[in-house]
């Protein structure tokens, strides 16, 4: 009978991958028909022995032993139709990384010839002579374009942003007090009629904040909706 028994001897390995191409090629493996459970066990055995010598070991080791559990946990199942797929999966990954080895050591072969044609740069002495010719005109525009890029990084003017700060800022507290006196007499007001006295854009947004602390404050209350909303002051309420 046979013996399927895999032997090894490792003097180095880059990556899980290569770990089993040396696991095949020690044991004169068909790459094509690889004896899943030997191979997955020797590359198992592998890793327990990195671990009990505390050799530090990458990830990539960590998870192709995962995955190899898995494909031998599947291969003892009664129906492992998935086992066919994962095989062929693990054999193209294997045949890629052989692929590049080989390309890799054709590389290294030739690398005493990279150099052959490789010049050293020749320095050169450049002449800093400005030697054209322009017309004034020209000269004239160039000066004019020069002062402006230094125009350019001067501060800039405070005129475009003098309306802006120049502009009242209305407190939204007055306009508290605003809307509460005009509800003071009782009954209903319609809400549009509190934006109408608003002389200004900072004016209205303070009475529209002015509105919602209200709310917020139960001091009045608002029904309706969009233009036929009215607002009630809330009679009785007490400040907490």
């Amino acid at each position: 009978m046979e013996n399927n028994t895999l032997s090894y001897r490792f003097e180095g390995f880059e990556g899980p991958l290569d770990l089993l191409l040396q696991l095949i090629s020690r044991n004169k493996l068909n790459i094509y028909d690889i004896p899943l459970t030997e191979l997955i066990d020797q590359y198992l055995e592998q890793i327990k022995q990195f671990q009990q010598e505390e050799l530090e070991l990458g990830s990539e080791f960590l998870e192709m032993a995962s995955r190899l559990l898995y494909i031998k946990t599947v291969s003892l199942l009664p129906r492992h139709d998935e086992i066919v797929k994962l095989k062929e999966e693990l054999v193209g990954e294997l045949l890629e990384y052989m692929v590049c080895q080989q390309v890799a050591k054709k590389l290294s072969e030739m690398q005493d010839g990279f150099n052959k044609f490789v010049k050293a740069p020749t320095e050169y002495e450049f002449d800093k002579t400005y030697e054209l010719v322009h017309n004034s005109d020209v000269l004239y525009l160039s000066y004019l374009s020069a002062v402006g890029r230094g125009k350019r990084k001067l501060p800039p003017s405070t005129a475009p942003f003098t309306k802006i700060v120049a502009k009242k800022i209305v407190a939204v507290s007055t306009r508290i007090i605003f809307v509460i006196r005009n509800l003071w007499g009782g009954g209903k007001q319609k809400l549009s009629n509190l934006y109408k006295t608003a002389d200004s854009r900072s004016e209205l947004v303070a009475t529209f904040l002015a509105v919602l602390e209200l709310c917020k404050a139960n001091r009045v209350k608002i029904d309706g909706e969009a233009e036929n909303a009215e607002i009630t002051l809330v009679r009785g309420h007490k400040n907490r």
